[in-house]
């Protein structure tokens, strides 16, 4: 078995025992409303996060490059109330188009 099937199913099972770790905590319980909250926000933000440091981040500067422009495309996209389908497509071509420059 190679390295790297060995650290896949490392993180196969850290993940399995990161999801369990809630319900086993809670026995069954609801989460106190606070923390329902806390919790509804959470994937909203990281992927916000993960969208700002993959636009802006090169390294350990903020840049400004092809691909904040196509996210300017998608916002404008999303803005006109397109479908996701389109605005996507739309993202992907402005960036395409402009590092092709």
């Amino acid at each position: 078995m190679t390295a790297v099937w060995v650290t896949i199913g490392l993180l196969t099972v850290g993940t399995v025992a990161i999801k369990a770790a809630g319900p086993v905590a809670l026995g069954g319980r609801d989460l106190p409303p606070r923390l329902n909250g806390v919790v509804a926000r959470l994937a909203p933000a990281l992927l916000s996060a993960l969208v700002v440091v993959e636009t802006f981040g090169h390294g350990h500067e903020l840049a400004v490059d092809e691909s904040a422009i196509g996210l300017l495309a998608a916002a404008a996209a999303l803005a006109a109330r397109l479908p996701i389908v389109v605005v996507v497509l739309i993202a992907a071509v402005v960036t395409a188009l402009l590092r092709a420059l």
